[in-house]
C-alpha cells in the first residue's frame, strides 16, 4: 500500500502496478519530463472532477491545471533536477477552493516526476 508521506515512495511509485496506484488514497499524477501527463489515479480525477482519459496525453502544468503553473510548483519542477517537496497550497481551478498537500517528486534520469496530491482534512 503506497501512502503519501513514505520516505521511499519516488521508488515505490516507480515500482506500482497501476492496480496499486489506482487504490492510493490521494492523488496521483505521473507526468514526463516535458509535464505531458502519463498517470492519473482514481483518486485525484475524483477531486478535480478530471477523467483520466481526458487528461492523459495533455501538459498538466498549462492544460490540465493551470493554477500550478507558477514558481511554487511548475517552476521547482524546471529548476530542481533532484526533488521531495511537500507544500501546502489551494486548488481553485473548476472547483471550489481545496486545501491541499502537494508532494513533488523528480529525479536525475527517472522516466517520470509525479506530483502527488493529499486532501486536508479528508
Amino acid at each position: 500500500m503506497l501512502h503519501f508521506a513514505d520516505v521511499d515512495i519516488f521508488s515505490a511509485l516507480n515500482a506500482s502496478t497501476e492496480e496499486d496506484l489506482e487504490a492510493a488514497d490521494f492523488g496521483i499524477v505521473g507526468m514526463s519530463a516535458e509535464g505531458v501527463v502519463e498517470i492519473y489515479n482514481r483518486y485525484e480525477s475524483a477531486l478535480s472532477g478530471l477523467s483520466a482519459a481526458t487528461v492523459i496525453g495533455n501538459h498538466f502544468f498549462t492544460a490540465v491545471a493551470p493554477c500550478t503553473n507558477n514558481y511554487l510548483v511548475a517552476q521547482r519542477f524546471s529548476d530542481e533536477p533532484s526533488l521531495d517537496a511537500t507544500i501546502d497550497y489551494v486548488f481553485t481551478l473548476k472547483m471550489r477552493p481545496t486545501k491541499v498537500r502537494l508532494r513533488l517528486l523528480q529525479a536525475p534520469g527517472a522516466r517520470r516526476a509525479y506530483l502527488l496530491v493529499d486532501r486536508v482534512g479528508k
